[in-house]
């Protein structure tokens, strides 16, 4: 039998994707990244199970009209172990807000290489990568870590959009960094533009 264990569920998040997002922490991950900050998520074990309590917690703060979308990280939601699970609630996202703007972000270990690879034998894991809207990939690198980009830990790290044509990496000039943000910010005041 499926099932997914997971070990929060956060309201109101800005920190992990565009807008204000609900995140679903899921257990289980294969990478182990030196300096990982939720080693605690490595288990598939871990955590506990993601019950009708936990989907209606979650289904509550997505319905919110603010919320932005879901966010999925954990661990890894494409663990293997996860996909199934992970590829319903997915599939249950889409149905609930067929019409609306919200959007789906996962974080991975896998590169998007990997991932299209990996997709060739995991039928779960090629409806998630069909359904979802953005994916930030690669293992995080301690060595590479700048704590000064949004939504990556570190360099190596990638935000993928899924467009009609495909996957399509952000370049780099797009991926705006939390320094320049804090610039535009006060250049906006200084300029009065606000």
């Amino acid at each position: 039998m499926f099932r997914l264990n997971y070990h929060n569920i956060t309201h109101d998040d800005l920190q992990n994707g565009e807008g204000i997002r609900t995140v679903l922490w899921v257990a289980g991950c294969s990478h182990h990244c030196k300096g990982c900050q939720n080693p605690s998520t490595w288990d598939p074990e871990g955590g506990i199970p993601f019950d009708d309590e936990a989907w209606d917690e979650l289904f509550n703060a997505l319905d919110k009209d603010y919320c932005s979308g879901l966010t999925l990280s954990g661990g890894d939601p494409l663990y293997p172990l996860n996909t199934m699970l992970v590829s319903f609630i997915v599939d249950q996202f889409r149905l609930r807000y067929k019409f609306g703007n919200k959007t789906i972000w996962v974080y991975t270990g896998y590169t998007m290489d990997e991932l299209k690879e990996l997709r060739k034998f995991d039928p779960a894991l090629y409806y998630i990568l069909e359904n979802v809207d953005v994916i930030v990939d690669g293992q995080y690198i301690e060595e590479q870590r700048n704590i000064h980009r949004l939504w990556c830990g570190s360099e190596n790290q990638r935000i993928w959009r899924r467009m009609t044509s495909g996957w399509i990496a952000d370049a780099p000039e797009y991926e705006k960094s939390l320094n320049e943000l804090n610039l535009d910010e006060q250049h906006t005041k200084e300029c009065g533009c606000e």
